[in-house]
């Protein structure tokens, strides 16, 4: 793959390092903490998948992104997105 997705994968990477070391979920929750464990776990398969597979490291990103947004929208997790900390236009 080209060096620029590469490049987008490593910021996806941090951003999701970032998350997931931050992340409160709703105390009680065992559903929450299995799904939150999921997001880990594909978190970890695409370190695993880095330099193999760029694009099947880019898929493990965005489910753990997707399990992550699901439980924050459900009340079940509180964080913020890096982009959401620097504001409009700071994507």
């Amino acid at each position: 793959m080209a060096g620029g997705v590469e490049e987008k994968l490593a910021k996806y990477l941090e951003s999701l390092r970032e998350v997931l070391d931050e992340v409160e979920l709703k105390e009680g929750s065992k559903e929450a903490q299995e799904v939150l464990d999921l997001a880990r776990r594909y978190y970890l398969d695409a370190l695993h998948y880095l330099s193999r597979d760029p694009l099947t490291a880019l898929i493990c990103v965005v489910y753990s992104e997707g399990l992550l947004d699901a439980l924050r929208f459900l009340g079940l997790a509180s964080f913020k997105w890096p982009f959401e900390r620097r504001g409009p236009g700071h994507g």
